[in-house]
């Protein structure tokens, strides 16, 4: 979502990267109850207009997590997939 917003005679874009807003003030008089209503997506918080924060529920931020680390991992085996190989026995391990 953008939002285009004036600054003097020159518009200038702001990039929110969710669906939902919320001024920080409405998130501040009942923030569980925001974070319910996005049904799981993440929600900018603005401050003045313009994101301050993002806030998503804990089960969001948690697979957010694991799939970093998936594709960190990634990253791991293909920087080592061409390198020395090392014979080793299935009983040894």
């Amino acid at each position: 979502m953008s939002k285009i917003q004036k600054k003097g005679a020159v518009d200038t874009l702001t990039e929110m990267r969710s669906r939902h807003a919320v001024s920080i003030t409405d998130f501040k008089k009942n923030p569980a109850r925001i974070v319910a209503a996005a049904e799981g997506d993440a929600v900018a918080v603005l401050n003045h207009n313009r994101p301050e924060f993002y806030v998503l529920p804990a089960a969001a931020f948690e697979a957010l997590l694991d799939r970093i680390e998936d594709l960190e991992d990634i990253e791991t085996i293909r920087e080592r997939e061409h390198g020395p190989r090392v014979a080793v026995e299935i009983d040894d391990l």
